[in-house]
């Protein structure tokens, strides 16, 4: 492949490796010395980049400094903060797609500024300057909003909730939560706890609870009851569900709401609301 590429001239090489990938574009450097200006260009790089990269470096709260489109790619992939530091923007490393996340502040969290209910603090894992600690409150309602044009066409996007569970939670396993995720006149919802499954907790609550907690469980919808997971970073996410991004710019809105048990909760952290392509 090298020898029949060396015989093209470069700008026509670089065009061809810009309808690749970047990780194509890589491999290709590394493969190849003869290769690597061409998979290093400009003209590549710009290619997998967003189209609309002017309008997100206007919205950047962090510094950026790079010495070319590449290496910017990387930084991008890295994650900036925008619009003021309340949201989270990326690059998907593999397919350059975007990527967000919906910081606590960008959320609409019912009663988020009453504090005997909720209290803005600091996490040093989190990549946002606040999140929010739930103390105490019977009903959690929580929102999202975005606009499609700060997401990738053509894409379908998982939207999860990030959180915490402190040592001091309670009230966060006693029933799921509704969740749902709304584009135009599409809406997906179902169920999802805000707490891993403790099976000795579980197991507690059946012997003593068990007629309370199915009369609650019949107020919510009918769903799978998804549990959190793990993430690398090493907080949790719910999803929340998915949806896909057409070429016309939508609102997309995100729920999660625990019906009116009655039941008092607290020791939830938020962080905020990712938005990441599922492939």
């Amino acid at each position: 492949m090298a020898t029949t590429f060396n015989m093209l001239p470069e700008d026509c090489v670089s065009t061809i490796i810009s309808l690749t990938s970047p990780p194509d574009a890589c491999r290709i450097m590394h493969a190849s010395a003869s290769l690597r200006s061409a998979a290093e260009s400009e003209n590549v790089w710009s290619r997998f980049l967003p189209s609309d990269l002017p309008r997100i470096l206007t919205r950047s709260h962090t510094q950026l400094q790079f010495s070319s489109r590449k290496n910017l790619y990387f930084q991008l992939c890295d994650s900036i903060l925008i619009d003021e530091g309340i949201r989270s923007f990326s690059l998907n490393k593999v397919s350059g797609k975007k990527c967000c996340i919906l910081s606590a502040r960008a959320l609409t969290i019912s009663l988020s500024n009453e504090p005997n209910h909720w209290t803005w603090t600091t996490n040093s894992t989190s990549r946002f300057q606040e999140v929010i600690e739930l103390k105490t409150i019977s009903n959690i309602e929580i929102e999202g909003r975005i606009n499609t044009e700060d997401l990738s066409p053509n894409t379908t996007y998982g939207a999860y909730l990030i959180i915490k569970v402190s040592d001091h939670a309670f009230g966060l396993d006693s029933i799921p939560s509704e969740i749902s995720v709304s584009k135009g006149e599409c809406s997906a919802t179902n169920t999802a706890y805000l707490c891993p499954l403790d099976e000795k907790k579980k197991h507690f609550g059946s012997l003593f609870f068990t007629n309370r907690t199915q009369m609650m469980e019949k107020r919510v919808v009918h769903g799978e009851g998804r549990r959190p997971s793990k993430r690398e970073d090493g907080w949790m996410e719910v999803e929340l569900g998915e949806f896909f991004v057409g070429e016309n710019s939508e609102d997309v809105k995100m729920n999660l709401m625990e019906v009116k048990g009655h039941q008092l909760k607290g020791g939830l952290i938020i962080e905020g609301i990712e938005l990441r392509p599922t492939n």
